[in-house]
């Protein structure tokens, strides 16, 4: 691979080498899957958009935590699945420089299509919404002249491609691509500056059980 390909192309082709490579070779795992539901704990990678239209260059950091997903399968074909994480705090830049912090909590409720008839290779497509809600906003004193804020709430949609791999005994492994619609409204001093869209899209792998 070329050294100069981005850490975040390099994570996901290597999800989705996971997925096709698991799904080739476990074939022979095809069974009844168990339940309707599907807990699953995974490592999620946030890669940013950092889409600004104030002109003040803002920018949001990439980051790597835990989440958990709850599925509830409606029918062997379709699911819901709601994503939940505890509040992640990232740093806000400007032009570079490090100009305060907040706190964001991202819950995204999807609807799934399953494909089935694939041996033990489940691949799914989704789509939804996201609602984050921005918290402990901070800027850095140079900055209280301006009296800097942003909007706390955020709505959008959110698509998503992934797989199940099932492992036996209702464990699974899972990647998961998801697109997701982030942003927030930034004003001072009481007059709107423009619209900041984090729109990150989700790299995420991890295990599972249904039950």
């Amino acid at each position: 691979m070329n050294k100069t390909t981005s850490p975040n192309v390099r994570l996901g082709m290597v999800v989705l080498g996971i997925a096709a490579l698991s799904g080739a070779a476990l074939p022979a795992l095809a069974q009844q899957e168990k339940g309707d539901w599907l807990v699953r704990a995974r490592a999620l990678h946030l890669d940013s958009a950092n889409k600004d239209s104030t002109g003040l260059g803002l920018t949001v950091n990439n980051k790597t935590f835990l989440e958990v997903d709850i599925t509830r399968f409606l029918s062997p074909n379709l699911a819901v699945e709601l994503v939940l994480a505890l509040p992640q705090k990232h740093t806000l830049k400007s032009n570079g420089s490090e100009i305060g912090s907040l706190k964001h909590l991202p819950p995204t409720l999807s609807l799934q299509y399953h494909a089935t008839g694939l041996g033990g290779f489940r691949p799914y497509v989704g789509a939804g919404l996201n609602y984050t809600r921005f918290m402990d906003v901070e800027f850095v004193p140079a900055l209280a002249a301006l009296n800097p804020s942003i909007k706390k709430n955020s709505y959008g949609l959110s698509f998503q491609v992934g797989a199940d791999v099932l492992l036996g005994g209702g464990w699974v492994l899972n990647v998961d691509v998801k697109k997701v619609q982030i942003a927030t409204e930034v004003t001072a001093g009481g007059s709107k500056l423009g619209k900041f869209k984090v729109d990150p899209v989700l790299f995420s792998v991890g295990a599972g059980m249904r039950f």
